[in-house]
């Protein structure tokens, strides 16, 4: 039996026309797994399953505007601009990948998984906030033909810089980490004026290596500082080459610029709502690109970089790398949890012997999964909206993720909770009421398990 993707109550949005489609939506979704593993005429089947899958979703998604439209809902434009995004840049790629392999079972895999995991995401965030029954994490995006000059001058300038063609992964960046990053901040000012926005960048750490060291004739696997100097004004001349591209900006001037641990980006993404978050893949290394509105960090968070400290900062920033890298060997941790009290306090316990990572959610979790595989996901089973049960069934249904162990985290001791926890045949549980030690203690336990399995 494959996988299949159960209609909740938490997905109603308490509009009869939209919860209906929805619900057709996941029946052919389920349809499509059930083709996939069919012997007789599986590709054919599939193809013509597909095909109608993309033609129901678009008129849904017309369906849908048309109905937001009739409640003059606010958030319509906001809401069309995703659609779109969908329809234009991730459906179109996906076609091509199941075109180009002849319909490959792995690429239909990857087609229903992306969509199922689109589908749901896109239910419980987005569509739920048409009821107000949830929150909109993109409600201050730029204006559609900003955003768009955006993502074009940015394609350009990748290729014209370094000649390589960009490829837009997703227009809804969430500062998952990707790779070994290098995260760029610069704040701008306009003059005489309160205005002030900021741009981050990001950029994997073999692609300046590939692009920036390689114009530098540098032959190393290693960032250096005059690496990290040239990438830094070459990020620089990026950034303010964007910002032409938006009138409100073209008279703003460069007042601050630092270096971001990941932690740092990450808070970002936790405080405030970004304008625009883009993420491309050039083939030699992704990038993003962030607009993110004022007063993001707290005051003495990061050191500006000023002509009479860059060289120290430069290299107190390659020595934090050093460590950190040091520590690259460390089994990836993936902390699914809704409560930052309780990311804090596992991070802390158990950041000297892991490299650790979070998410709030169980679509922010797939899409870190996605840019960085762990080698254990500790899953909140009690999340609100879409909780430990459903990730893990969106987990299971992508081949390339079905193998990550997953140990699920829960409040709850009493015998028929953790039989129901259980009957999910996780790697393992552990009660959040355990002591820090013993919560350590068996997440040790568990790798070295692992190593000798």
């Amino acid at each position: 039996m494959g996988p299949k993707f159960t209609w909740r109550d938490e997905f109603l949005l308490g509009v009869d026309v939209i919860d209906k489609e929805h619900q057709r939506l996941f029946k052919i979704i389920n349809k499509l797994f059930d083709y996939r593993e069919a012997e007789k005429d599986a590709q054919w089947t599939c193809q013509e399953g597909i095909k109608f899958f993309k033609g129901h979703t678009l008129k849904h998604f017309s369906d849908e505007e048309a109905y937001m439209a009739s409640i003059q809902y606010a958030g319509l434009e906001r809401h069309r601009r995703i659609h779109k995004g969908f329809c234009e840049n991730t459906l179109p790629a996906l076609e091509q990948e199941l075109e180009q392999s002849n319909y490959a079972p792995d690429a239909v895999d990857h087609f229903l998984g992306v969509c199922a995991g689109w589908l749901i995401g896109h239910t419980l965030t987005e569509d739920l906030s048409i009821t107000d029954k949830g929150t909109c994490k993109w409600e201050k995006l730029l204006p559609g033909e900003e955003l768009t000059a955006i993502r074009k001058v940015v394609t350009q300038l990748v290729f014209d810089m370094f000649r390589l063609e960009s490829h837009l992964i997703s227009d809804a960046y969430g500062g998952e980490k990707f790779g070994c990053g290098i995260y760029y901040r610069f704040v701008y000012e306009a003059p005489h004026c309160e205005k002030r926005q900021e741009i981050l960048l990001v950029l994997e750490e073999k692609l300046l290596i590939g692009t920036v060291g390689k114009v530098l004739g540098i032959e190393t696997n290693e960032l250096d500082s005059m690496l990290i100097h040239a990438s830094r004004y070459t990020a620089r001349q990026f950034a303010e080459r964007v910002l032409k591209q938006i009138p409100s900006m073209q008279s703003c001037e460069l007042k601050e610029e630092n270096f971001l641990s990941y932690e740092q980006f990450q808070r970002i993404f936790e405080k405030e709502k970004v304008q625009a978050s883009l993420l491309f893949n050039t083939g030699a290394g992704y990038f993003a690109f962030c607009l993110i509105a004022p007063h993001l960090l707290e005051n003495g968070t990061v050191t500006p970089l000023a002509a009479d400290n860059a060289m120290a900062e430069v290299e107190k920033f390659l020595s934090e790398r050093k460590a950190h890298s040091a520590d690259a060997s460390k089994p990836r941790v993936l902390l699914v949890d809704d409560s930052l009290v309780v990311q804090q306090s596992i991070c802390r316990l158990l950041n000297e012997d892991y490299d650790v990572s979070t998410a709030d959610s169980g679509v922010a979790a797939i899409r870190t999964i996605t840019l960085n595989r762990p080698d254990l996901v500790l899953l909140d089973y009690e999340m609100p909206i879409c909780d430990g049960k459903q990730t893990l069934e969106m987990l299971r249904s992508e081949p390339s993720f079905a193998d990550i162990p997953v140990i699920f985290l829960t409040s709850k001791s009493d015998p028929e909770s953790v039989r129901q926890v259980m009957s999910l045949r996780p790697a393992g549980y552990l009660l959040k009421t355990f002591k820090p030690e013993e919560i350590r203690k068996k997440i040790n336990a568990f790798f070295e398990k692992q190593k000798k399995a």
